[in-house]
């Protein structure tokens, strides 16, 4: 790892790839649990916490497979720890049925997806076609988790902190929708040695009942009416999710003529495409979603009394650009421009996709 020197020891940044700034950064967030299961292109999360969990005393094991990964998780969630897991697109599909039963027994953990084209094997290069997957809950029942879209190495770093975070707050797993590029890639971060982080105390832990009555931790309600209670209960805690956790971006839309939307990697390459058009006199904005689920529809919404037109833009076939549509209610055209099978867009296709709309609307 290089190391830059900055002025004070606390802001030394060091360089580091996607993968493995997670990792530390999940380690400084107290993590000390982590089960997962080889597959590129997230490789280096887990050869790096092979290596970093026994010097902080915590629990590494490279598990029998992605449905073992996500169980281990599940059992040290249940004692109260912080417990994380990673894999690419078909290792977390394997995980979906494990991530359901977190969430009906309200376990908190976080599950990184470092994503890869599909369907099927697909190929190892970067992608974004697992947006329905993480967004509509992709194991069975009617359960939601948070998922957190990082653009940048230091952004995923602090947003694995603030996961673990998020995830005791509600009681509730958490996504970090990662990439292959993001994952891979190398950029200077910052990660605290000691971060300012919000563990509860977990009085709902299975940790010995001596001296109080057991705890219960199940999702199994045979009654159909306790069961319905049961999910009352967690559809408000949804709702509260959904009212206290929007996170999104926005740049130069105040006077926007076409507003980019795009997340994660995507949102890099949308960010140099609005620059090369406000060079060429083009109002282009961006509107980058940070929280993939809950989506910020009201303040995408709030842009389409000022704007003439969308483009969404996705390493996929079209999965965000339906949420877009939702926001903008018809009121707004909405274009999308995708790659798809791990291939990723040049800022010059991008702006060639913007001209074609400016020339078609007749926009300023």
């Amino acid at each position: 790892m290089a190391r830059t020197d900055g002025d004070d020891a606390r802001d030394q940044r060091v360089l580091m790839c996607g993968n493995e700034a997670m990792a530390e950064a999940a380690i400084a967030a107290g993590c000390r649990c982590y089960f997962g299961y080889p597959i590129t292109p997230q490789n280096e999360v887990t050869a790096y916490m092979a290596k970093r969990m026994p010097e902080v005393g915590g629990v590494f094991l490279q598990s029998e497979s992605e449905l073992a990964a996500v169980n281990m998780v599940f059992g040290a969630a249940a004692v109260g720890a912080r417990a994380m897991t990673s894999s690419s697109s078909p290792g977390i599909s394997l995980k979906q049925e494990g991530i359901s039963y977190l969430a009906g027994c309200e376990l908190p953990s976080v599950i990184a997806n470092v994503m890869r084209g599909g369907p099927g094997l697909g190929s190892i290069g970067p992608s974004q076609s697992d947006y329905f997957q993480a967004t509509r809950g992709g194991g069975h029942g009617d359960y939601r988790h948070l998922v957190l879209a990082p653009s940048t190495v230091q952004e995923l770093a602090d947003m694995t902190i603030e996961a673990f975070d998020i995830a005791d707050r509600y009681r509730n797993p958490v996504m970090l929708l990662s990439d292959g590029v993001l994952g891979q890639m190398m950029e200077p971060v910052v990660i605290p040695e000691n971060p300012e982080t919000d563990e509860p105390d977990k009085p709902w832990a299975l940790t010995g009942c001596a001296g109080r009555e057991p705890n219960v931790i199940k999702s199994l309600y045979l009654d159909v009416l306790a069961l319905e209670a049961h999910n009352d209960r967690l559809q408000a805690k949804y709702a509260e999710i959904q009212r206290r956790e929007l996170r999104y971006e926005t740049l130069k839309a105040d006077d926007a003529d076409v507003l980019l939307v795009a997340f994660g990697t995507v949102a890099r390459i949308c960010r140099s495409a609005m620059r090369a058009m406000r060079e060429r006199g083009r109002k282009v904005g961006l509107f980058r979603p940070m929280t993939l689920w809950p989506f910020p529809y009201e303040a995408l919404r709030a842009t389409r009394d000022r704007v003439q037109g969308y483009l969404v833009v996705e390493m996929n076939a079209g999965q965000m650009v339906e949420d877009v549509r939702l926001a903008v209610e018809g009121r707004r055209p909405v274009e999308f421009y995708g790659r798809t099978g791990g291939a990723v867009m040049g800022v010059d296709e991008v702006v060639e996709k913007l001209e074609a709309l400016f020339a078609r609307e007749g926009a300023s």
